[in-house]
């Protein structure tokens, strides 16, 4: 009897040691059953100069990897090691074979084999094998300056026309100043594209590129050819005088969040000349940066004179410093044209466009925005009362406001301003028939005879 229970008992204790060494295996980190996690950073495409970014990680640790490629050639092995210390995460880049660039195949196959430290197995741990499909291409976009404004001044607007084309293209833009992508349009027929540019009045230097890349990160760089004018702007000193900080700054503080508890008036100026104002040119670019993705034959413009009989009162480009008992307090530039009549004199936009912007903006007071097309957009500021709709097509030679003094202005007039892109440009050229012609018209004129004998 004691026999029997002597057995029974070393029965169930090796039945616990087999469920509990069971329980131990399934539970235990040691023995974990999850495959190394294998990721290739990629898009299906590869130029075989650049390397491929791959990532293996496993909460194990990984003791092995191994990176092939099958190509026409066959089975080649691109990496492998077997590491000493085991670890969680592994970034690589894969770089391709020595020769691989004459490589004429269209099609190759990444096989990557990852195996991590766990006891699974029998003691072999986990293996994952992934295999990536990637279509080679070598070839950089195609780039041709079919035609452009022969020149461009600082403050001022230009034109390029060009082609691009590839298979595989990704993106193209025309790059300017700090970092600036001038969008380009559809132009007349497949693979060819319109853009205006400017060249930004604070900036001493410019220079245009158009930047073509395709899918395999193949880039073609194409300077477009202008000549550089500059032009010097005026420079003001203006002393602020009491009754103008006690005056205007007081009652404009009393309407922007900016100011409110501000009570310096001299602190009020400073805040309203530099904070107020980025946020208003802010939402000034943010709506003029805006084009248009439509297929265009011709941009045609008509001189622009908003204000019939108006006299320039203050200059595009005008850099004002700001003192107080000669001591300087802050700056700005004056990014429009403004012009005088009489009080609440008529509006009118010589060429059609879309309202885009009919509110209230700060220092620009009441203002519409009319875009014209191709980048190209007219600002009106300090109206009076506006006539036009949020929205509305106008068509050409429509009285779209009246002139007054809403926002920081001194007196009625309008502050006329024309933007390319979202950068402010001098609006005496998009006033004269004669610079249109030249920079505009003739250029997209000469552009199409050149496309047609293609």
């Amino acid at each position: 009897m004691r026999r029997k229970n002597n057995s029974s008992f070393l029965t169930l204790f090796l039945m616990l040691m087999l469920v509990g060494g069971s329980l131990y295996v399934y539970f235990s980190s040691t023995f974990e059953r999850v495959a190394p996690q294998v990721t290739l950073n990629t898009n299906g495409f590869w130029n075989l100069k650049e390397p491929l970014h791959l990532k293996i990680s496993d909460d194990s640790g990984i003791k092995s990897y191994k990176i092939y490629m099958k190509s026409s050639k066959g089975l080649q092995q691109l990496q492998y090691e077997q590491l000493l210390s085991p670890m969680n995460s592994i970034d690589l880049e894969v770089e391709p074979p020595k020769g691989m660039y004459a490589l004429k195949d269209k099609q190759i196959q990444i096989i990557v084999e990852a195996s991590d430290t766990s006891k699974w197995n029998m003691l072999n741990g986990n293996t994952a094998i992934q295999e990536y499909s990637l279509t080679i291409d070598k070839k950089r976009p195609s780039v041709s300056i079919i035609n452009n404004s022969y020149k461009i001044s600082r403050g001022g607007s230009a034109l390029v026309i060009f082609s691009v084309n590839d298979e595989n293209l990704e993106e193209f833009y025309v790059l300017g100043n700090n970092g600036k992508k001038f969008k380009a349009q559809p132009f007349y027929k497949e693979g060819y594209y319109i853009a205006l540019l400017a060249w930004p009045v604070i900036d001493e230097n410019f220079k245009a590129t158009v930047i073509a890349k395709d899918s395999a990160g193949n880039v073609t760089k194409t300077y477009v050819p202008l000549y550089l004018k500059d032009k010097i702007y005026k420079l003001s000193k203006i002393n602020l005088s009491d009754k103008f900080l006690k005056g205007k700054i007081y009652d404009l503080s009393e309407e922007f969040e900016e100011t409110q508890g501000v009570d310096g008036s001299l602190e009020q100026f400073k805040i309203i000349n530099e904070d107020v104002r980025a946020k208003n040119e802010k939402l000034i670019h943010e709506i003029t940066s805006k084009v248009s993705d439509e297929m265009i034959s011709d941009f045609k413009m008509k001189k622009m004179y908003p204000l019939q009989n108006g006299e320039v009162v203050a200059h595009f480009g005008d850099h004002r410093k700001y003192y107080y008992d000669n001591q300087f307090v802050s700056e700005a530039y004056h990014l429009g044209l403004d012009l005088a009549s009489y009080a609440m004199a008529p509006i009118k936009t010589q060429n059609g466009g879309d309202v885009v912007f009919t509110d209230y903006n700060g220092l620009y007071g009441n203002m519409p925005i009319i875009a014209h097309g191709l980048g190209l957009y007219t600002l009106y500021g300090h109206c009076s009362s506006i006539d036009a709709s949020l929205g509305e097509h106008l068509p050409k030679n429509t009285k779209i406001a009246n002139t007054g003094k809403s926002g920081y202005a001194m007196g009625d007039h309008l502050h006329f301003g024309v933007l390319v892109q979202g950068i402010e440009v001098r609006p005496q050229e998009w006033m004269d028939d004669q610079w249109i012609k030249l920079n505009i018209s003739d250029i997209i004129k000469e552009a199409k005879k050149i496309i047609d004998k293609r």
